[in-house]
């Protein structure tokens, strides 16, 4: 989930699901910062804001305008990111990566992982692809539990292009037709459902 200030996604979630999202820390070198909620067994939510300790904001330069919380885009892990590569490339599908990345969570300790991103994420409703380093804590296992993450779905006018990636990869993911490209989570609180939209 994005937003233009972080302490105003954590009071924004804060208010409809009765949590606090915990601080994780800072994307050295990307220009911002995450707040963590637990979504479900290796699922959680991402609140994810500029930091305004660092003047480059990269990846993402529309989070500033982002005065309202919206999905930003979404995440499948994998466990094997190498192989995932090469099976996206003899799918003919365009990926950049396997990409190295690191923060410091408030405790010191340094998470790693390595990313895989289309090189054209058909405005956010294509994934990008995570494999977490087993010297790190996934950011699920620690973040504020109480949530849990009920529907996800993407919508397309041409849900066909999308399924066609999905198919290609594997990965089963609800599509359905809209009058514009958009991501759909339904999230179980104790305060009742919170739905989240691109």
């Amino acid at each position: 989930m994005g937003i233009d200030d972080l302490e105003h996604g954590i009071a924004f979630v804060e208010e409809r699901t009765g949590l606090h999202a915990a601080f994780g820390g800072v994307h050295p070198g990307r220009g911002t910062r995450n707040a963590l909620l637990k979504l479900g067994t290796r699922r959680y939510l991402e609140i994810i804001a500029p930091d305004p300790n660092q003047a480059t904001l990269v990846g993402y330069p529309e989070l500033r305008e982002m005065h309202e919380p919206h999905l930003l885009t979404w995440a499948v892990h994998t466990n094997d990111i190498e192989t995932l590569a090469k099976r996206a490339a003899s799918a003919g599908l365009a990926i950049e990566g396997p990409s190295e990345g690191s923060r410091a969570r408030p405790d010191g300790k340094i998470l790693h992982w390595k990313t895989l991103n289309p090189k054209d994420n058909r405005a956010g409703l294509l994934p990008f692809f995570i494999e977490w380093s087993r010297d790190s804590v996934h950011p699920s296992l620690d973040a504020p539990e109480g949530c849990q993450l009920v529907a996800f779905s993407i919508s397309s006018p041409a849900p066909n292009e999308p399924r066609a990636f999905f198919d290609r990869l594997k990965i089963s993911v609800r599509i359905e037709r809209g009058e514009r490209p958009r991501l759909r989570a339904r999230i179980a609180t104790a305060k009742g459902a919170l739905e989240l939209f691109s």
